[in-house]
């Protein structure tokens, strides 16, 4: 029976609390008004520039800054799509472009084969003869390389040793493919 009474207590308590709360929030709201209305029909008196002055103002700023910054980064996003389709558009038409001039070129052919690369005195690969002889092999004129292939070779020691890799290792490329004419 005492925590029914208790219980009722508590709610009849939270209830006066709620009302006090709203009855609170009215009159600041009415205040506020009030204050508002009576600022609005006085003539604007000029700003005395003082330290909550500066602070207002500061957030004036930063709130036009903001705002000012989602609205280029909206743009830009909107921009983003039409700039994409364009891209797309050009890279389609490029694309179209070059089969239709690789189809035009007459007697031009990629070619399968399997050269070795000479190396080059800067100790980088020259594909450009490999590529050459692929292409006379096939009985075309010339060629470039269009593929390569690079393996690295080593004496049967190193990998009976249990190696992969080891002294007396180096790397070949080979030229696997080549567009001839």
């Amino acid at each position: 029976m005492e925590s029914k009474r208790a219980l009722s207590f508590l709610a009849r308590r939270t209830a006066v609390n709620t009302a006090l709360g709203g009855l609170f929030a009215c009159a600041v709201v009415l205040t506020s008004a009030l204050a508002v209305a009576q600022n609005a029909s006085k003539a604007p008196a000029p700003e005395q520039p003082g330290f909550f002055a500066a602070i207002g103002h500061w957030f004036d700023q930063t709130a036009i800054n903001f705002n000012a910054g989602v609205r280029s980064m909206r743009e830009r996003f909107q921009n983003l799509g039409q700039q994409a389709g364009v891209a797309a558009r050009t890279t389609v038409d490029t694309a179209k472009d070059a089969a239709e001039a690789v189809g035009r070129l007459p007697n031009t052919r990629v070619v399968i084969g399997h050269e070795k690369c000479q190396i080059a005195p800067n100790g980088a690969p020259d594909c450009i003869a490999a590529a050459y002889a692929i292409c006379q092999a096939k009985g075309f004129k010339s060629g470039k390389s269009v593929d390569m292939t690079t393996a690295e070779i080593c004496p049967a020691q190193v990998y009976l040793s249990g190696r992969r890799s080891g002294p007396g290792c180096h790397t070949e490329t080979f030229v696997s493919r080549a567009l001839c004419q």
